[in-house]
């Protein structure tokens, strides 16, 4: 079946309850922070972003179940970088479905399935699929906790 990819993200958006990028707005980098993880990296509302350790750079290993659970960050044009993010650091790479996934720092970004809200962090230092998720820092580390 061919979608257009409005409907697909619009599908995408309901299917997992996480924001997708607007056909006519790139996404968007922001910096969040809270106690006990200090500064890490999040889209435009708010929700946080997460590396996967067995992703290797400017390349995603994330596909299938993996993208089920978590769900490739993607944007619709040039990302744009918010307040404390590296500009110079964002980047896309393209999936094997043709969309654009965000990366940072080389590190391809993704949702938690489990974070339902803005701030959450249910996907943090979490074993699954072959390696650890991390949230990001605005340098393109792994956040551990302070």
């Amino acid at each position: 079946m061919n979608m257009p990819m409005n409907a697909l993200l619009f599908v995408m958006t309901l299917a997992t309850g996480l924001p997708a990028a607007n056909a006519a707005d790139p996404a968007k980098i922001t910096v969040a922070e809270q106690s006990p993880f200090g500064a890490y990296l999040a889209d435009s509302e708010g929700r946080s972003l997460y590396l996967f350790e067995a992703d290797e750079a400017g390349k995603s290993t994330c596909y299938d179940a993996c993208a089920n659970a978590w769900p490739p960050f993607t944007t619709n044009g040039k990302p744009r970088a918010g307040k404390g993010i590296d500009a110079d650091a964002l980047s896309t790479l393209e999936r094997a479905d043709g969309t654009m996934q965000v990366t940072y720092h080389g590190w391809p970004l993704y949702y938690f399935i489990k974070d339902q809200a803005p701030g959450d962090t249910k996907g943090q230092d979490v074993e699954g699929f072959g390696a650890e998720w991390y949230l990001v820092t605005p340098g393109g580390e792994e956040v551990h906790a302070e």
